[in-house]
């Protein structure tokens, strides 16, 4: 299979034959879908099976990752899921306008989430609600975002986590702008820096938003951390019609360092998350990291995935459950026996009761919720706008009255 880098054109005067010897560009772009296993390049420490795999350049990244912690890796990814999942059962019941479904992403989230220090920032797009809970935010504040009625109350400056993005690959411009200021007020230069880390999909590299982003941090050496979960399908349309390159090759033309992970291996994202953070911290400037995993449920509930993708695709890729990978970890190691599973189970199953029990009597919001914390000072024009709305409103209730 050749890869991008033979795909050269013949020198003058090489003539027909040696045109006819190339590779067509179906044939490129055929060989750019990256394997089962994510390729070559794929830094990875856990095996679908539950083997460790000895990194000597990511080991010392994980040296504090004991069978404990290593237990509370698992245990967050189980109660995220549930989360998920009951959430998605909640969009179903008409409960939420609509969901983003993480599942098959929890140890790209969690892995990464958990390698953010407090002094860290965070800006997710619409589906990291797995960092979102690794950063302490509650996840029920989550939900009125899908129910539609709030944009997210959470402090941002407290969680080091910004408001959901919807507005594709916005995100990434904002993140720039936010770790540009870290350089310039000196944030950055040992392990006690800042940085900051994006997260954006597959699909989102096509955007001129995320490029420009490239460009700024790289100029300016942001310490920003680019976090592409490529789950492989941008709604219906998959990787390889976006790049004939795999994606995290695409940061050598932006001049920083680009890595591709194991999106589906908690201690691997956990490891190289680490490693690209103080890299940021240290003032090394930007790094690009390809979270190479799947994503298992639709683009959001309002999609039909049968529509475009296989169903063996998927199957196989039940094989590489970032949970069950743990899991079978600790149970071969004796780690952890079947009564702390069916504990975290039972914990998750309970979390997500508590989810549901919310969502199903969350308040309405008063009309005038639409106008508060607009601006951080009051401002008379949207004051005008809010007692106009509402006397608008009241004219309703009046004419019912007559």
């Amino acid at each position: 299979m050749s890869s991008p880098e033979q795909w050269t054109h013949p020198e003058p005067g090489e003539g027909p034959a040696a045109l006819a010897a190339q590779p067509s560009r179906e044939q490129v772009i055929a060989g750019l879908r990256a394997t089962s296993e994510g390729g070559a390049e794929l830094t990875q420490l856990l095996t679908p099976e539950g083997e460790r795999v000895a990194s000597p350049q990511f080991d010392r990244y994980v040296e504090d990752i004991d069978a404990e912690a290593l237990r509370g890796l698992y245990r967050d990814m189980v109660i995220v899921r549930r989360a998920d999942r009951e959430s998605n059962a909640m969009q179903r019941q008409g409960q939420l306008g609509i969901w983003v479904p993480l599942l098959g992403q929890e140890a790209a989230q969690i892995g990464s989430g958990r390698a953010l220090k407090p002094q860290d920032m965070a800006f997710p797009s619409y589906r990291e609600h797995g960092v979102a809970y690794a950063r302490g935010v509650d996840f029920r504040e989550l939900l009125g975002i899908f129910r539609c009625t709030d944009h997210g109350g959470w402090d941002f400056r407290a969680h080091g986590f910004h408001p959901y993005t919807i507005v594709i690959g916005n995100q990434v411009l904002n993140a720039a702008g936010y770790a540009m200021g870290q350089r310039f007020e000196g944030k950055v230069g040992d392990d006690d820096g800042e940085a900051t880390i994006v997260y954006f999909g597959d699909g989102a590299t096509s955007q001129g938003d995320v490029h420009e982003g490239f460009v700024w941090a790289a100029v300016y050496d942001a310490p920003l951390v680019f976090f592409c979960q490529n789950n492989q399908w941008a709604i219906s349309e998959p990787t390889e019609r976006q790049s004939r390159l795999p994606l995290y090759q695409r940061a050598r033309g932006y001049g920083f360092p680009g890595i591709r992970v194991d999106g589906n291996d908690v201690l691997a994202c956990l490891a190289v998350t680490r490693w690209a953070l103080e890299e940021c911290r240290h003032g090394n400037g930007p790094v690009l990291i390809e979270a190479f995993t799947y994503r298992m449920d639709a683009h959001t509930t309002t999609d039909d995935p049968t529509r475009y993708r296989l169903s063996d695709e998927l199957e196989a890729w039940k094989l590489k459950d970032p949970i069950e990978r743990v899991r079978a970890y600790l149970a071969r190691n004796g780690l952890a026996d079947q009564s702390f599973f069916e504990g975290i189970q039972a914990e998750a199953d309970a979390f997500a009761a508590e989810l549901r029990e919310f969502t199903f009597n969350m308040p309405e919001p008063p009309p005038d919720r639409v106008f508060s914390n607009v601006y951080a000072e009051p401002s008379p024009v949207l004051e005008a706008q809010r007692e106009e709305y509402l006397s608008y409103l009241d004219g309703f209730a009046a004419a019912g009255e007559r």
